[in-house]
């Protein structure tokens, strides 16, 4: 693969990003709650809102942003890129339309970027909490931004 990829890993503790929107936030805090053994094995953190209500209802330290529509997702696409948000469980809603929707869409798209695990529903996050890697160490191959960045400025 050359120097035009590089190799990212996520370690045996993961860094969980949990979002709902206003109507999800129940499921996700069912959800947590239910998995609260595995969760609280990893480091969480979360838009204001969720954030706190999940440490409320489940005793769960989570570590509480912005707001999403207030910036809150923008400061998770940041720690996705930073390299400290391994894993995004996010619970939207499908049927509502949402102010912050071009917010959303950006940190979905970093996300697929940086190749992170994303659960948008509950049968996903069932799955992927459920995977083997969930306890071990996961490699995965992504372009090198860096060199790709380098390139484009030499060229330009």
């Amino acid at each position: 693969m050359g120097e035009d990829f590089i190799t990212l890993t996520i370690g045996k503790q993961k860094n969980i990003a949990l979002i709902a929107h206003d109507n999800m936030k129940p499921e996700l805090i069912k959800w947590c709650d239910d998995n609260k053994e595995i969760l609280k094995k990893h480091f969480l953190c979360g838009t204001g809102t969720t954030a706190r209500m999940i440490s409320d209802k489940t005793g769960l330290p989570v570590r509480g942003y912005n707001s999403g529509p207030l910036g809150g997702d923008q400061q998770i696409g940041a720690k996705i890129v930073e390299g400290r948000v391994d894993f995004i469980i996010f619970f939207s809603d499908p049927l509502t339309a949402q102010p912050h929707d071009p917010d959303v869409k950006a940190l979905l798209r970093i996300a697929q970027v940086y190749d992170i695990p994303i659960a948008n529903n509950k049968a996903t996050a069932d799955f992927l909490i459920t995977s083997k890697y969930m306890e071990q160490e996961y490699d995965h191959v992504v372009q090198n931004f860096k060199k790709n960045v380098e390139d484009r400025a030499h060229s330009l």
